[in-house]
């Protein structure tokens, strides 16, 4: 990760509080159709050359595949959901804390870097009395941004907007 993207990302505390903020009460099919075309349509807008996939129980609800994207995209998508359901956290803020112990997912999970990758762009469907239910995941940009556009999706979605950064006196 550069210097820049360092500035740029999340705090672990910013990623925690996110996951409890974007919340659902519910999540069906239509849903899934509903935050995937919001999520094509924020996309679009900025151009974005970016695969989207929702699943839910092990059910692919929702795919679309943006001009720029790529087959590598697809399989970037398996990886980070895979990590979603394994750890129960966004993809992001599970390789954030291995940063934070002075390492990498890829040398401490003792998981195939073929198979896992803590990368961001995959975010956990959490219903608020049933937890993790699904993933929504991104490919296609670098890990922040990845993460940053579903984040910016579930906001829109859930009429949740963004908190003040951790820490802000704002």
């Amino acid at each position: 990760m550069t210097t820049q993207q360092q500035q740029l990302a999340p705090s672990i505390e910013e990623l925690e509080e996110q996951e409890q903020r974007l919340t659902f009460d519910r999540f069906t099919y239509d849903d899934a159709w509903a935050l995937g075309s919001l999520m094509v349509e924020l996309a679009r807008e900025r151009r974005l050359p970016v695969a989207i996939d929702i699943h839910r129980g092990g059910q692919q609800l929702f795919h679309a595949a943006l001009p720029g994207s790529a087959p590598d995209n697809d399989a970037w998508i398996v990886r980070k959901r895979r990590v979603v359901e394994r750890y129960g956290a966004a993809s992001y803020l599970v390789g954030s804390r291995f940063r934070a112990k002075g390492t990498t997912f890829e040398n401490s999970s003792r998981l195939d870097a073929d198979t896992y990758a803590a990368h961001g762009g995959s975010f956990p469907i959490r219903l608020e009395h049933a937890g993790i239910i699904g993933a929504v995941t991104v490919s296609g940009l670098p890990q922040v941004e990845d993460h940053r556009l579903v984040v910016a999706a579930l906001e829109k979605f859930l009429g949740r907007p963004a908190q003040a950064p951790v820490g802000s006196t704002d």
